[in-house]
């Protein structure tokens, strides 16, 4: 989005123009609370924010008085909408609600309002700026403050750590009801997200971080809800699942992961290195500093008993495995044992190319200097690894992983 789309007066004249903002309110069954949370957002939004906004009820098929209440909070208030459903699910509320909305940004918060509002200006100042492309609210990154009962404590984050091994999320706090995303951005993600409940959030988040998206992060101060009725158990086994299917998605390619990041994902800081080319090669880095370290160890300790060469063998074809093995997990990002087989047979074949580059290392050794030590044995041999290391991560980034 680019911001000279947004309005450029400030107070009463911009609110004359068309909504920059439009906060989605999710609910079902809230007929006592509704009233209070739009009342309380509307006057903030009236006194803070600049631009003009729209407060959007999206009812999740309610079967008490939410629909009333809300059809009379839109004819009280200016600029609150209602949009009803005729099926539950928080996810399929807010991706019709954002479908429909014409406004440059789109928000969305619980109803309980458990997040301070102040945080809102700094949620959606990124995205209205063009700096970042989607915000979430967080009750885990540092400066957070938040008050809520042990149990509730572990599970998120236990849930967020999950994520982080599972599909290698960055973001911290996925399941904070207080977050927005670009309309641009949403008009491209929203058709691959497939989860109409809670899983929303997660889905919509890893998909923007495959992208090559930024999703800005601001510390939030929240405060549980004691009346919340979210069924916590049924949330956590729906949200395993999610994490299950968005993972045999991502890594079977049925996510277009390389086509929106060519459409979304932002421009290589060094000209000419392809995005998330220097991530990988800093992982891949610190992996090839271990598998030296592991190399050379493996192979003075073999050296005295099997000679030069068997030694120079097994220690390559040891650490060569489980070099494959970590890069395959950590630096391109691959989960599951679809494709793993190959991938090693791949990784031997790089193997095969390493120890042809370490034996003839040995060899031009022995003619050059028959009488060395086993210093410059060493030496020679961890300048051929330095040299097998980088082309194993050319090849591995351009043809192993190339689908990664």
């Amino acid at each position: 989005m680019s911001t000279e789309t947004l309005p450029r007066a400030i107070g009463a004249a911009a609110r004359n123009a068309g909504a920059v903002l439009d906060v989605v309110i999710p609910v079902y069954n809230e007929e006592a609370d509704l009233g209070p949370c739009v009342r309380r957002l509307h006057q903030h939004l009236a006194e803070t924010f600049p631009y003009a906004f729209r407060i959007t009820v999206a009812d999740n098929a309610s079967t008490d008085a939410t629909a009333e209440v809300a059809r009379a909070l839109a004819a009280e208030l200016d600029g609150v909408e209602v949009l009803r459903l005729a099926e539950k699910g928080r996810g399929r509320a807010l991706k019709q609600a954002w479908s429909a909305s014409d406004a440059p940004v789109l928000a969305y918060m619980d109803v309980d309002l458990s997040t301070d509002l102040n945080a809102l200006l700094p949620l959606v100042a990124p995205l209205l700026s063009g700096h970042s492309d989607v915000s979430i609210g967080s009750r885990l990154a540092r400066g957070s403050r938040v008050v809520r009962g042990p149990k509730r404590e572990f599970i998120s984050r236990s849930y967020n750590r999950i994520l982080r091994t599972t599909l290698s999320a960055s973001f911290s706090d996925a399941q904070c009801g207080f977050k927005a995303i670009r309309r641009d951005v949403a008009e491209q993600l929203l058709p691959l997200v497939e989860d109409t409940g809670w899983f929303f959030d997660t889905e919509l988040l890893v998909l923007a971080q495959r992208a090559g998206l930024r999703i800005h992060e601001v510390p939030v101060d929240w405060i549980d809800d004691p009346d919340s009725r979210v069924d916590i158990v049924a949330t956590a086994v729906a949200d395993l699942k999610g994490i299950v299917r968005l993972g045999r998605a991502l890594v079977g390619g049925k996510v277009p992961v390389a086509a929106l990041r060519s459409r979304l994902g932002r421009a290589p800081l060094v000209e000419g290195v392809p995005a998330g080319m220097l991530p990988q090669l800093l992982r891949f880095g610190g992996i090839g500093v271990l598998s030296t370290v592991a190399f050379l160890a493996l192979y003075a300790l073999l050296r005295p008993e099997t000679g030069a060469q068997a030694a120079n063998f097994v220690a390559l074809l040891a650490t060569a495995i489980a070099n494959t093995a970590l890069n395959r997990r950590l630096t391109f990002a691959i989960r599951g044992s679809d494709g793993a087989v190959r991938h090693q047979v791949q990784g031997l074949l790089l193997f095969a190319l390493g120890l042809a580059l370490n034996a003839a290392a040995l060899a031009g050794l022995n003619l050059a200097a028959p009488g060395h030590g086993h210093g410059a044995e060493l030496a020679v041999l961890l300048l051929a690894n330095a040299v097998t290391t980088l082309l194993r991560f050319v090849l591995m980034r351009v043809w192993v992983f190339r689908k990664a």
